[in-house]
């Protein structure tokens, strides 16, 4: 992977959004070097377009494989899409407490806490 930026509510038509978030994954993720023009030959594209995300109870109401999560607790927020699931491998449980920890900078259980907020969306995804 050399990006993936996104957006989780789109803000105006979606190729515009497609447009504009190609551009800063390949040249404004943090984690990454910008991509050269040497590589674009080499470079897979995947695009993942999310359904509006939908609140749940509890982490009975996520399929893993289907489902993309989001969690949030108090400032700090993380998203994984569906794909992490299968790409991974992990149960439910790593999942969770590996979005919660490594990508929203919470405690690792911080699922289980009944004012942590978790979404669920799906995507249809896209790649050349």
């Amino acid at each position: 992977m050399r990006g993936c930026i996104g957006n989780i509510i789109g803000q105006q038509p979606l190729y515009l959004t497609v447009r504009d978030m190609a551009v800063e994954s390949s040249s404004a993720d943090p984690r990454f070097v910008p991509v050269s023009p040497d590589e674009l030959k080499e470079i897979k594209i995947e695009i993942s377009v999310l359904s509006e995300p939908k609140r749940v109870e509890d982490a009975d109401g996520i399929k893993l494989g289907v489902h993309g999560v989001i969690v949030k607790s108090g400032y700090r927020s993380g998203v994984f899409l569906p794909q992490v699931a299968d790409e991974t491998g992990w149960t439910k449980e790593e999942f969770l407490s590996n979005l919660c920890e490594g990508k929203a900078g919470l405690p690792a259980d911080a699922w289980k806490d009944k004012k942590t907020e978790l979404y669920v969306f799906t995507a249809q995804v896209f790649s050349e």
